[in-house]
């Protein structure tokens, strides 16, 4: 799937999404993403959401973006309450969805202005 951008907004957009890739700025990642609107994009060492543990969370709360979007894979997947204990105590607020509507989402915030943070899992075709 190929999202829009605006390219003179200068922020890190989300411009394809499709099996085992996220094109960001038109460049393809073949691997889990930390991707903030006006930073740097980032490898999450996350490659399955069966993976994720408590310091993955840590890693993205220190980042202190106004908003974090999570995308969690295929499908919307929600992770045990202590393993959000990091966002939780950082107060930052977030959002939890798939991966696909997260791209999106991510995307319009930027549009917006907004200070947000996306921590995208990545899978492929299997």
């Amino acid at each position: 799937m190929k999202l829009e951008s605006d390219p003179h907004s200068g922020a890190n957009t989300i411009t394809g999404y499709g099996d085992g890739y996220v094109e960001i700025n038109k460049v393809p990642h073949q691997h889990a993403v930390l991707l903030s609107s006006n930073g740097e994009i980032s490898p999450w060492p996350v490659a399955r959401f069966s993976e994720l543990q408590s310091e993955h969370f840590s890693q993205i709360a220190a980042l202190k973006p106004e908003l974090i979007i999570i995308g969690t894979g295929k499908r919307q997947q929600f992770p045990k309450p202590e393993l959000l204990k990091p966002l939780i105590a950082a107060k930052v607020g977030f959002e939890i969805m798939d991966s696909q509507a997260a791209c999106r989402t991510y995307n319009i915030l930027v549009g917006e202005g907004r200070r947000v943070l996306l921590a995208l899992i990545v899978e492929g075709n299997s």
